[in-house]
């Protein structure tokens, strides 16, 4: 070959290769990107014993081979959605965010079951905040307390009647325009109380979109359905596995998107809130409290004085004095619910203090609180009995010591090693985790960064 020739190709070469090293180093001075994907009551065991439960995985069995995870995920209190998934953005206890529980303390029910929707009520920064502040772009489909949030593509959870105006007050608090220009190639979205795994399926697709065409470097994706069959028909019921299979080829489709998005530079953590427990009894706490006289009815059975009454927390219940210096009433309330927990068949495991919830991280607003055994959890009728059939045949709630609540965390991306056990971690390590990854600060968490090395 000529050496003109030679010396050409030998030119070529050097600029393909320069100009490959340039688009690697572009590539690398990228900032990561944190995909957040919450399987809502997603026991570990599911994952790691799927054979013994006659369950297929094999996306969420690839995410445990490809990267970290835990066989378990110790909750805080209470082991329910609303105050769980906030830890789970903010690495700080519920004392300290701000979310109780799911539902507001209204013993009279004037917010008509109203439940934590709005981020204002977080009291410390979440990844959202963060992100926000450092300049990143971030979305959130269905998340819970995100109605208000600082969410540049934000389709917030809220309902409240059921009915198609539902859908009406959820767009009118999403991002403007955002789910009127989605709907209008993939279809309806669906309102704030349809959870089942068909809707999972709808919001998935408005994720995958998302994802392609904002891409943004923090999104939270939150699935329900698998919560709602559980209450149904228990964990692990034939319906419940069918659910949750169907979730796992979902949480396929969501790795898949944000590895395609972000290519060498996706991160995508699977996380539940809690575990589940198959429950046998309700618990009348209320009818007690009745009894008790804590509580008075009007002849339509509605509340009109209250002395003491329950919070709801699913398989527990906090104890609220309308008077913290009542201490007639005090002494009332503990005598109650020791009368009570002295006999078995009422399925009273344990009843903490107010200084035992302090070091808890739970019910700064509480007395006591009740956690029942496993198989019982709490009703809401006024009259007797005080130990009747469940409304649930699956609940959480429980407190977190309990290996039933135990949660999930899967994590795959760049420098994570594959196969990677962690071991049994605090919830409450999630956030600055995955802050640690999208170089963030978190100033509320409670916890270091999980080591992922």
């Amino acid at each position: 070959m000529p050496p003109r020739k030679l010396q050409l190709r030998a030119v070529a070469l050097f600029l393909l290769l320069a100009f490959l090293a340039l688009a690697a180093a572009a590539q690398s001075a990228q900032p990561p990107t944190v995909l957040l994907i919450s399987v809502d009551g997603l026991k570990p065991e599911a994952v790691f014993h799927a054979q013994e439960h006659g369950l297929k995985l094999p996306n969420l069995a690839r995410l445990a081979a490809d990267g970290a995870s835990s066989p378990g995920v110790r909750g805080i209190l209470p082991t329910v959605t609303y105050p769980s998934h906030t830890t789970l953005v903010t690495g700080a206890s519920p004392a300290k965010h701000g979310i109780s529980a799911n539902t507001t303390f209204d013993p009279f029910n004037k917010n008509d079951k109203g439940w934590y929707w709005y981020a204002e009520d977080i009291k410390v920064p979440t990844l959202w905040y963060a992100a926000h502040a450092a300049g990143l772009s971030t979305a959130s489909i269905y998340w819970p307390v995100t109605v208000g949030a600082p969410i540049d593509f934000n389709l917030p959870q809220i309902w409240r009647t059921g009915t198609p105006d539902d859908l009406k007050l959820q767009r009118a608090l999403s991002t403007p325009g955002l789910e009127q220009e989605l709907t209008a190639t993939l279809g309806r979205y669906p309102g704030g109380m349809e959870e089942t795994v068909e809707f999972d399926e709808i919001r998935a697709r408005f994720a995958v979109r998302i994802i392609e065409t904002r891409h943004p470097a923090f999104m939270t994706v939150y699935l329900t359905g698998l919560d709602t069959e559980q209450h149904a028909s228990g964990p692990f019921s034939a319906a419940s596995n069918a659910v949750l299979q169907r979730l796992d080829a979902l949480v396929g489709q969501l790795r898949e998107s944000a590895e395609r998005s972000a290519p060498g530079r996706a991160y995508v953590c699977v996380v539940s809130d809690h575990g589940f427990t198959a429950v046998q009894h309700d618990v009348n706490l209320y009818e007690a409290f009745v009894s008790a006289g804590l509580i008075t009815l009007d002849p339509a059975q509605s509340i009109t004085a209250w002395k003491a009454s329950p919070w709801p927390a699913g398989g527990a219940a906090a104890i609220v004095l309308n008077d913290p210096a009542d201490s007639a009433t005090r002494e009332l309330v503990d005598a109650l619910l020791h009368q009570l927990a002295a006999d078995p068949a009422n399925g009273i495991d344990r009843i903490l203090t107010r200084d035992e919830l302090h070091r808890a991280g739970g019910f700064p607003e509480a007395e006591f609180f009740v956690s029942f055994k496993i198989g019982y959890e709490l009703g809401y009728n006024f009259a007797p009995p005080l130990v009747s059939a469940p409304r649930n045949l699956g609940m959480h709630g429980y407190l977190a010591s309990n290996p039933e609540m135990l949660s999930s965390f899967f994590l795959v991306g760049p420098g994570i090693a594959p196969g990677k056990s962690l071991g049994e971690i605090d919830m409450r390590s999630i956030a600055p985790t995955l802050a640690q990854i999208l170089h963030l600060k978190l100033s509320g968490a409670e916890l270091p960064p999980l080591d992922l090395r």
